[in-house]
């Protein structure tokens, strides 16, 4: 089974190309649905988290604007959450691929948004990164509810850029084009991908 980590920066587009691979039947994991679903009512992370950071839950679920005051800029802070939070996802990971590999898959996707930040690169086969010129990258994130150039600018500063997330990936979906174009992109990463896999990075 070739496991294809998908990523891009914020405004790229990578969500409607996630959905794209899904519409070619290829099983899709969705790490930020995942760490949603752990926050929520119930979810398996609201306890823990309310232990080690009094005061961050409401409702019985995460309060993410609470807990993200706690943890950012705060390096130590930040790796008590994550040492709750990666080994709920690994396990929800390891769910994935369990039910992927039942059903037969040969290819599928993790759609990453940190892949490169956090080292993900160093457990897929091959890495797709979704991008579009910056221009419209900026256009379509301003137009979100809530956002404003200082908090897109906070974001971008977390992320890698976008420059070297291509310099690194072994296949770019450009969309930037329109959907079309997009989704022919996609066909082409999965006809290469279960022809062989790359050797290395292209630029």
């Amino acid at each position: 089974m070739i496991v294809l980590g998908l990523t891009g920066s914020i405004g790229m587009g990578k969500s409607t190309t996630a959905a794209m691979f899904a519409a070619e039947g290829v099983p899709v994991y969705d790490a930020d649905a995942e760490v949603h679903a752990l926050y929520a009512p119930g979810g398996a992370a609201v306890a823990p988290i309310e232990a080690a950071f009094p005061g961050v839950t409401a409702g019985g679920a995460v309060d993410r604007a609470k807990l993200s005051q706690r943890v950012v800029g705060q390096p130590d802070e930040l790796k008590k959450l994550e040492a709750i939070v990666h080994p709920l996802v690994g396990a929800t990971r390891g769910e994935f691929f369990a039910k992927a590999e039942a059903a037969g898959a040969d290819v599928v996707v993790l759609d990453i948004p940190l892949l490169f930040e956090t080292g993900g690169e160093k457990r897929v086969d091959a890495v797709v990164v979704v991008s579009a010129p910056a221009d419209m990258q900026r256009a379509r994130v301003l137009a979100r509810d809530g956002m404003d150039e200082a908090k897109l600018d906070a974001i971008l500063a977390r992320q890698m850029a976008d420059a070297e997330k291509r310099a690194r990936a072994h296949y770019i979906i450009d969309t930037g084009q329109g959907l079309d174009h997009a989704r022919a992109q996609v066909r082409e990463v999965l006809a290469k991908v279960r022809a062989g896999l790359p050797d290395r990075p292209s630029a």
